[in-house]
């Protein structure tokens, strides 16, 4: 409960451009090809394709948001190990909020989603700079609900991702597009959950105090 609670005082906090909160999450896509072209929709009938497909590897998706700004931003990677997070936090802190002291990141708890992945990636006194301007929050165990980055995930999964898409570089191309007109838009997200509505909702997973 305690990791439920520590992500949702931090939702809670006023916006602060020196601090901006930012979420974090990844997730794969499968690139698929069709074996046999698509017959386009016209009137009267639906687009028809074939069932049979042809796998061609699998991408990886990060997303980061910042709930409070209305923004966000998308990157593929052909693999999702540590070095590549590590050089997602780099982009976070140095390209887009070079100016923050700190960034509020909060994020599940992956393996790779470690301080120790920056000092994999740099060297030490690069790792700890970065290191120095993050204040993590993790989410807990089954608790992924909790990250918004995984709410902007599916939207861009209904959105864009929801098609066979052969390539990286055409994954890259979508998803830059979605990224660009959805910033443009400046959705956010109306986050209502409170540590109180919490203690209620969910009162049956808190343990029980013996008095």
């Amino acid at each position: 409960m305690a990791g439920m609670e520590d992500v949702l005082d931090v939702y809670v906090r006023p916006y602060d451009p020196t601090r901006p909160m930012v979420c974090m999450d990844e997730t794969s896509k499968q690139l698929v090809a069709d074996i046999r072209r698509p017959i386009a929709a016209k009137s009267g009938h639906p687009q028809r394709y074939d069932a049979e497909y042809h796998r061609c590897g699998v991408a990886n998706i990060f997303m980061f948001t910042e709930p409070l700004g209305g923004w966000r931003r998308v990157n593929v990677t052909k693999q999702r190990k540590k070095l590549d997070w590590a050089e997602q936090v780099r982009i976070l802190l140095e390209e887009d909020y070079p100016d923050a002291e700190v960034v509020v990141l909060v994020m599940d708890n992956l393996n790779t989603h470690s301080i120790g992945s920056l000092y994999e990636a740099f060297p030490p006194e690069k790792a700890r700079e970065l290191a120095r301007r993050l204040e993590i929050h993790y989410t807990p165990k089954h608790g992924s609900w909790l990250n918004i980055a995984e709410i902007e995930l599916s939207v861009l999964s209904r959105q864009c991702l929801d098609r066979r898409i052969e390539i990286i570089e055409r994954l890259e191309s979508e998803c830059h597009c979605w990224n660009m007109k959805r910033n443009v838009s400046q959705k956010g997200v109306d986050w209502q959950f409170t540590t109180e509505d919490a203690r209620i909702k969910l009162k049956r997973l808190y343990p029980q105090v013996q008095t």
